[in-house]
């Protein structure tokens, strides 16, 4: 038997998806510090599964690779970083920007049978994948108990 971690606003979030129109929903979130004015994006993320591995890739342009730290803990995989804004250019007027920057976090629950020890990423054009491989999991027989 598997546990399932609890995700108190997992419904939360399934109910406001549903409301809002995908395109709507993954906008950026303002952070909860009380003087920031910064506006924080949140990157999208497709998971997925094949018979070896699970994978997870996260859309990540203008992001550096030495900008994103990917952790594992107690089941979570953890993708932080920080997209920068560029330097701007004093003769430059900006008319209209709707890009976003600033730091960056996303947590994802992972199953039982991961093998974390080579657990891998690696970036290519914009797109961090994260290879988690799977690992075997012991299969116990039933077992009959008698009853007293």
């Amino acid at each position: 038997m598997s546990l399932i971690r609890w995700d108190p606003f997992g419904d939360v979030d399934t109910f406001f998806n549903r409301l809002v129109p995908g395109s709507y929903a993954n906008w950026p979130r303002l952070p909860v510090e009380g003087n920031g004015k910064k506006l924080e994006f949140a990157p999208s993320a497709d998971i997925s599964e094949t018979d070896k591995e699970y994978l997870i890739r996260a859309e990540l342009p203008a992001v550096k690779k030495e900008d994103v730290q990917v952790t594992f803990d107690d089941g979570m995989i953890t993708i932080k970083g920080e997209r920068k804004q560029q330097k701007e250019d004093k003769n430059e007027k900006f008319h209209r920007v709707e890009s976003f920057y600033g730091s960056f976090e996303r947590r994802f629950s992972l199953p039982d049978n991961v093998n974390a020890d080579a657990i891998s990423c690696d970036s290519k054009d914009g797109m961090l994948t994260v290879h988690i491989p799977k690992s075997e999991m012991l299969k116990q027989k039933p077992k009959q108990i008698t009853v007293q």
